[in-house]
């Protein structure tokens, strides 16, 4: 049964990101044991964005060593000249997905399940990265897995997306819910597949298609995989 994992007490008792991780690894796993030969799901998840470039004193002996025969040049610090603009440029925060590749000469994405986090919805240019992604793996014929069980903050994604491709009014799944996208050829003409469930707290949550770019279909059991990751956290 779904819990909520962000209002108490749950939310007191354990961090709702350790839940997501230990989820996203579980349908990780689950994905790995029905995928066929050649294709591997893989966790990806990021809380947070963090790039650090160190530097290190030496002593001055072994900077002596390195340094004595070096073109005293090259050690001068380098000062770029001033950015021509500078622009607000969302950058996405609190990933936590799933993605499906196809291994052949190199690695091919065909499949990406995101698991929705409250940084997601925090803030506009936060849920605006979200959206991006998004349709950009699905304009890259990529499909789509859009799970979202934050109680906290009322964004609704999927309504949101389909807007995007131009759906005015949507019928929506509700606060809670999960939805596959499927971007496929037909009779040439391109369409976009679309399954939705409504999630809710203290009810069994679906098993929703997931569809693979050059590949097959799959079952996404969410409940099976959701379980399995409260278990290994000790959630009764």
């Amino acid at each position: 049964m779904l819990r909520d994992h962000f209002h108490p007490p749950l939310s007191r008792r354990r961090p709702w990101h350790a839940t997501h991780h230990a989820w996203a690894t579980a349908i990780a796993a689950d994905l790995n044991e029905r995928l066929p030969d050649g294709w591997f799901a893989a966790p990806n998840v990021q809380f947070g964005i963090e790039i650090d470039v160190a530097g290190f004193e030496e002593s001055e002996t072994l900077a002596a060593n390195r340094h004595e025969s070096a073109d005293p040049l090259r050690a001068v610090a380098y000062a770029p000249p001033p950015p021509a603009m500078t622009l607000e440029f969302p950058v996405e925060t609190g990933v936590v997905e799933v993605e499906i590749f196809l291994e052949e000469e190199e690695l091919r994405l065909a499949g990406a399940i995101e698991l929705v986090s409250p940084a997601n919805k925090d803030r506009r240019e936060h849920r605006r990265a979200f959206l991006a992604k998004c349709e950009t793996l699905l304009r890259r014929g990529i499909g789509v897995t859009i799970v979202d069980i934050v109680t906290t903050r009322r964004t609704n994604f999927h309504a949101r997306l389909l807007k995007r491709f131009g759906v005015a009014a949507v019928a929506q799944p509700g606060e809670l819910y999960a939805c596959s996208y499927h971007p496929v050829s037909r009779d040439d003409r391109d369409e976009l597949d679309v399954w939705e469930e409504r999630l809710l707290i203290g009810t069994p949550l679906p098993v929703l298609p997931l569809p693979l770019l050059g590949g097959p279909t799959v079952p996404l059991n969410l409940n099976e995989t959701y379980e399995r990751a409260c278990r290994e956290q000790r959630i009764v």
